[in-house]
This record gives structure tokens, sequence and C-alpha cells, in this order.
């Protein structure tokens, strides 16, 4: 137990989307020393046609991160609304989210994609960073095992299926996730950062396309496994229709030891109506060196997504190993 760092700890946090966007508007509340690592490997809608046209890191999941670290101010929900507002047209603008643009242009005139996040940023006042998880676009690739019921045509028993967006949406087991390049370079702010923390969360997301792809990172997960900061997965709500469909709380953390099997991690969050079987899950996370921490994390309208304020509670009882069941 550190009790100095619950006050306003160092926190990386890895993923993408709406995930991240959960894990941080609840790490916003009890800390301004974030740092959000986002996967660049999206192909699809606005970041997609960016990325396609001119040669940039796909910034959607960036923008989505720093729209999510906007506080609750005017300012912070103006400027989080401009980051997040969509043109409507029958022309090229159709669908382009605002923040996107924001961000290219950055990139264009700084030449440098991280001080370009930094600069946007400044303009919101967030409260944190926002860096890529590699210096290069990434291409997710995944190998897919079909049941039988499952197979037709044009959706073998087993295939490689490429591209994060379809990766998103595969109907598939996935047994395997590879990066191209195998090897791209992080960061060294992104490396920096999960050295110097002390705690990096994991999680929630697709948990193959946006939280899975930073333990093929080289870099970022060497740093991963020789930094002194803890560890903690936050287990989704409900499995995706996609990639995720028919995982078990179970199958999530199995999936995480397969892709990083010396990885430790020190605590797992977990809502009770997202556990199937919680002594099974007590059991996964105590092999991967955790404990679980089950929390209403859930909002109240019954919707599968995390309640800011709830799970913010649930990171401070972990932050404060405060670790008894709620």
């Amino acid at each position: 137990m550190r009790p100095e760092w619950s006050k306003n700890p160092a926190v990386v946090a890895l993923g993408g989307g709406h995930g991240l966007s959960a894990s941080l508007s609840a790490l916003r509340l009890m800390s301004d020393r974030l740092t959000a690592v986002v996967t660049v490997a999206d192909d699809g809608g606005s970041s997609g046609r960016l990325r396609d046209e001119l040669g940039v890191l796909p910034p959607g999941d960036l923008r989505m991160a720093l729209a999510a670290l906007c506080d609750d101010s005017e300012w912070g929900r103006t400027w989080s609304a401009m980051l997040q507002h969509r043109f409507r047209s029958d022309g090229e603008l159709d669908n382009h989210a605002m923040g996107n643009l924001l961000i290219v242009a950055l990139w264009e005139l700084l030449d440098d994609p991280v001080k370009g996040l930094d600069w946007v940023g400044k303009l919101l006042g967030a409260r944190g960073r926002v860096l890529p998880m590699a210096a290069v676009p990434l291409v997710v690739e995944a190998d897919v095992r079909r049941e039988p019921h499952q197979v037709r045509p044009g959706r073998p028993a087993a295939e490689t299926v490429i591209g994060q967006s379809r990766v998103a949406v595969t109907d598939g087991r996935i047994e395997q996730l590879r990066l191209v390049p195998s090897d791209p370079p992080a960061p060294d702010e992104a490396v920096d950062a999960v050295m110097e923390a002390d705690w990096v969360v994991l999680g929630p997301g697709s948990w193959y396309s946006s939280v899975l792809v930073h333990l093929l990172v080289p870099d970022l997960a060497q740093a991963l496994h020789d930094t002194s900061a803890r560890k903690c997965v936050t287990l989704n709500l409900a499995a995706d229709g996609g990639e995720t469909a028919g995982l078990t709380a179970v199958d999530h953390l199995e999936a995480l030891h397969k892709h990083a099997p010396s990885l430790r991690i020190d605590a797992v969050v977990a809502d009770p109506s997202a556990v199937e079987d919680v002594s099974q899950l007590h059991e996964a996370a105590g092999r991967m060196g955790a404990h679980l921490l089950m929390r209403q994390v859930r909002r109240g309208d019954g919707t599968a997504r995390h309640d800011a304020l709830r799970l913010a509670a649930a990171y401070r009882d972990v932050f404060e190993n405060v670790l008894g069941d709620v």
C-alpha cells in the first residue's frame, strides 16, 4: 500500500474508443497526473479516410481521449462537444469529426504528433496528456476460428481477418492477434509515462482491437513488464456483439494472459452483473497475481456503460488497497 499516491497518483490508461473514454472520465475525477496511451490502428470512418488520404496516424481514438479529459466546466463541455462534432453534408466533409481535422492540421503544422496532441490538450484545458501507442499507423490482424454453425459462404471455419474495423465485428473466436508492422516504434513519451507511473489501467474497451493491441508494441510491452507501477484491469460490462461475442469475464482475462503470459496484474475491477462465475474469476485473477474487486460500476439506466463516479470510487479503492467486495 502506498497511501501517498492515492491523493494524486500518476496513472497511465491504455485503450481506445468508448472504453478508454470511460476510464479517463473516472480517473480525471481523482488525479490530474494522467496519461492516455491510445491505439492507432483505426481504419474506418473519418479516421480511416484521413489516414488513407494524408498518411497520418488515425486521429479518432486520440480525439475521444482528449474529449474525455475535458473538465465539467462550460469551457470543458464546449470544447469537448466541438471535438466530437461531426459534419453532415452531401460532400467530402460528410461524417468527418471536427476534432480529427483539428488534430491533423496541427500535425501538419508542427510535423510532430506528440507536440500536436499536447497543443490540443492546452487548448482544451485537458486534465492529462494523450499519446499514441505507436509512432506509425498500424494494421490489426486476427486469426479467427468459427464454430460449425457460424460457417457460411465467405466466412470459412478459419481465416485471418485484417483491419481493426473488421476485427472489431468478426463473428468468430479470436485465437491470435498481430500488428503490422510487427515491431512499431513507441513514442519515448509513452514509454516514459509507463515507467514513471504509479498505476497502469488496462480496459475497458474492445478487448482485442483496442486493449490487447498495446501488448504487441515491443517497446510498450517491455515497459509494462519493467515498470514498478501496479496494474489494474477493468473488465467490460458486456461482451461485444463482434470480437468478444460469447466470451465470459474469465475468457477476457485468459486472452490477456495468452498475449502477455509473464505480465503481472495487481487488481481486476468487475461489476457483479457482468460476472458469470465469481469463484472462477477469483481464480483466474489470482493466477495473474491479482486481487479481484467486485463493484457496481454500471450506470443506473441499465445500459452497458460505466458510471464515471462509481468507477472513480472503484479505482480509489484499488489505489488505496481497499479490496473487500461491496
